[in-house]
């Protein structure tokens, strides 16, 4: 296995991957297996190269496009990228990738038998991403979370050798609230991209219109939109937290550990008054900690 923490030295990879401190839940703790760890990373180094090259962050100076086989100078056509990468990650299942966060991602693949159908998935959210900015209902913003973050918690099934169909079921509601936890945090950061993931079934109902979402702060029909999206992906989290008890030793640890970092944005959310307009609210590591304990409590009393 080429470890992640090879991959590293190169400041672009490094500024990916150095971004897992910034998630709501742990990616790859010290407390899992270095197997898992370094799998863990791999995925991660992926989902995050692809979410960064549909939103326009790649670390600047072209080095991502050079491995891609993309002229730097068009490095700013994000569906040209995102197809380069594509074909890239195709190189990972039946040839040799060229881009550093892919070649590391080549062994997990092998050791874990993965396929390539949820990484394709994450890469066409990111499609989506260019040609879709707003989402008419609920029910569409669900389906673009199953492109968008369900793969990712059936890759994390698949790399612990965990997977089976309820589990799956579960970890899709999991990753669906985190998406929605992620939205709900990020609405001004994604206005500012013109995409909006409230769906405007919802604003139209509570009255919100996109100027209001422009505003500094967030008027009471804005954070009593927010409550309402708030309580569904709780509702999700709800629905997902039996697959925490389903599992054992670390794993029931990690696990718990996204299950509560969901859990504890939405208390910082709800902290804020629902008012997510000045800025994203985070919350804190004795928080997250605290809701660790909780979740682990909840699936001793459920199992």
């Amino acid at each position: 296995m080429t470890p992640v923490r090879d991959v590293r030295t190169g400041s672009p990879t490094r500024a990916t991957l150095d971004k897992a401190t910034d998630e709501n839940f742990p990616v790859a703790p010290f407390f899992l297996p270095r197997a898992w760890r370094d799998d863990l990373m791999a995925v991660y180094g992926f989902a995050r190269l692809v979410d960064d090259i549909g939103d326009g962050d790649l670390a600047p100076g072209g080095a991502d496009a050079r491995h891609l086989g993309v002229d730097p100078a068009h490095a700013h056509d994000r569906l040209l990228m995102l197809d380069a990468f594509e074909a890239d990650l195709r190189r990972v299942f039946d040839g040799t990738p060229h881009h550093p966060l892919l070649a590391a991602l080549k062994p997990t693949v092998r050791r874990c038998s993965l396929t390539p159908e949820p990484f394709l998935g994450l890469i066409a959210a990111n499609c989506q991403d260019q040609r879709v900015r707003r989402y008419e209902t609920y029910e569409d913003l669900v389906a673009y979370c199953e492109l968008s973050a369900n793969p990712v918690g059936r890759l994390v099934l698949a790399i612990t050798g965990t997977t089976s169909p309820e589990r799956v079921r579960r970890s899709d509601a999991i990753c669906t609230a985190l998406q929605i936890v992620e939205h709900l945090q990020d609405v001004k950061e994604d206005l500012g991209r013109d995409r909006i993931y409230l769906p405007a079934e919802d604003m139209s109902r509570f009255h919100v219109t996109q100027a209001d979402l422009a505003a500094p702060r967030g008027s009471a029909s804005v954070r009593a939109l927010v409550a309402f999206e708030a309580e569904r992906a709780g509702s999700l989290l709800n629905e997902g937290t039996p697959l925490v008890g389903s599992v054992h030793g670390r794993l029931k640890l990690l696990l718990a550990g996204f299950v509560a970092g969901g859990r504890a944005a939405l208390d910082a959310v709800a902290a804020a008054g629902h008012d997510v307009l000045p800025g994203p609210p985070k919350p804190t590591k004795a928080r997250l900690m605290r809701e660790v304990g909780a979740v682990l409590r909840r699936a001793r009393r459920e199992g």
